[in-house]
This record gives C-alpha cells, structure tokens and sequence, in this order.
C-alpha cells in the first residue's frame, strides 16, 4: 500500500503546556469596590452625625433612620404602613409600565420599519422626551383629573420615550441577512417583523424597559403629589411638610432599595430570555 505524502496534512507543534502560574488571574469584579464604597458613605454619614457636624434636623444618623423605617412599618405613618405605601406605589408603576408598553413597542416598530412612521411618531417623541414630568403634570390634571389615572398617565409618559427609542434601534439592529433569508423562503412582512425582527429587538427592549422602570421611579414622588393618600412618594412629601427628616430618608432608601431589586430583576430576564445578548 502507498501512501502520498503531498495529501498529509502537517501537524502542528504541541501547544507548551501553561502552568498554573502563567495562568491569567481572574478579576475579582467591581463588587468590593462597591461595597467599600456603600460602607465609606455610611461611615463618613455617623461620623457627621455623632461629631454634630450637621444638626439632626437635617442628617439624622443611620440608626435613627433605621428605626423609622421600623417605626414605619409597625406603626404606620399618615395612617398607612410602610408596606401599604409600597403597594400603592408598586402598583402605580406597574401599571404605567403595562401602559407604556403597550403603546411603546408598536410605536418603536412603526418608527423602525415604515417612513411613515418615523414621520408621524419621531416629532412627537423628540417632543415628549425632554420634557419634565412637573411641566404637563396640570395639563394632565386638567385633562383627565385628580385621580389615579392621572398619576399613571404621568408615569407612563415619563416611561414612553426611552421604550420607544430603544425599539426603534433594536429593529433597526436587526441582522439583514436573515430578513432576506426569511424573504428568499416566502415570508410575508409580518412574518419577517414577528418572527425575525421582533426578536432581535428584544435586548433593546429590554434595555429601554430598565432605563424606563428608571424614570418612572424619579416621576413617582411628582405623580404623588396630586392628591394622594398612600404611596413612598406622599409619604416623603408628607414628611418633608412637617421636617420629619428620618422619614424622608426612610423612603427615598426604599425607593432605592426596590428600583435596585428591579434592575437585578431585569438583568435576570435579559439573561434568561436573550443569554446571548447577555454576554456581549
């Protein structure tokens, strides 16, 4: 039997063997970076506050602060528990959200895939997008009343804009070999804007539904100023009336605990819905 050489392929040099020294490091993260810093912040806040560098009027001291939101949730305060605030909160928000989704995402679709669209919709959200929420809130109030509709609507239009934009630029994203691919095999445009486009918008989506979870929060305390009896937002405002510091910052650190949770929530979903756009 002959063998041709010319057909053998070389074979290449062993790789030298890379010991555990020559190995790269893994990074330990930016988490103790962070917890430091939380804890210099916390620190430098009781040292203000034993010295008396800043009345307590002003800057209550941790411990005080942490037994007001005890105080709080036990107790209650303007005739409603910590946790009945919360709720009422949680379900204003999620409310607006379902709202500014809704709207949201057809809207983005429509700036993203048609002319027309982006004609139509584009002046309105370059509108609406600077716009802070107090400016149109006695617009709204006028217009729908003093209701809780009139707090989801301002939650939702604070919410809109970043959902919108980020679906426009997640259709546009969307790779143009596989809508020919869809194309060159019969698929109708809405097949190709349901099966294909949609899809790949979807870490935009994502994105823009974090950033509006965002600013739907910092709407929150402004909604909540008209006329209403329970909510983290009437809750600091009611206490700030009456220069109940603690309380004040009671609820702002658990608006930002909850807006924290949500962020952790959302890079959950986005890795479990999209894990490849996760790890990008």
């Amino acid at each position: 039997m002959t063998i041709n050489i010319g057909s053998i392929a070389p074979v290449a040099p062993a790789a030298p063997a890379v010991t555990e020294a020559q190995r790269p490091k893994r990074s330990p993260g930016t988490l103790p970076v962070s917890l430091a810093t939380i804890i210099a912040i916390i620190a430098a806040w009781s040292l203000a506050s034993a010295y008396g560098l800043v009345s307590p009027l002003f800057l209550p001291s941790p411990l005080i602060v942490l037994k007001a939101i005890y105080s709080v949730a036990v107790n209650g305060f303007v005739d409603s528990t910590l946790a009945q605030h919360t709720l009422a909160s949680l379900l204003r928000i999620f409310a607006a959200l379902a709202a500014a989704l809704v709207i949201g995402i057809p809207a983005g679709l429509a700036i993203g895939t048609s002319r027309i669209g982006k004609g139509i919709l584009d002046p309105i959200v370059e509108f609406l997008r600077p716009l802070p929420p107090l400016a149109y809130l006695p617009l709204i109030i006028i217009w729908i009343g003093i209701g809780e509709a009139s707090k989801i609507t301002v939650i939702a239009l604070a919410m809109l804009p970043p959902i919108i934009l980020s679906t426009a630029a997640g259709v546009k994203s969307a790779p143009a070999d596989f809508i020919n691919a869809a194309r060159s095999f019969g698929a109708t445009r809405l097949q190709i804007l349901v099966q294909v486009i949609l899809p790949s918008a979807i870490p935009s989506i994502l994105t823009g539904t974090r950033i509006a979870l965002g600013a739907g929060w910092s709407t929150l305390v402004a909604a909540e100023l008209v006329a209403a009896s329970r909510g983290l937002g009437f809750m600091i405002q009611s206490a700030a009336q009456f220069l109940v510091t603690d309380i004040v910052i009671a609820g702002i650190i658990v608006i930002a605990v909850i807006a924290f949770l949500f962020e952790i929530l959302a890079r959950l979903l986005e890795r479990w819905f999209v894990p490849w756009a996760a790890h990008r």
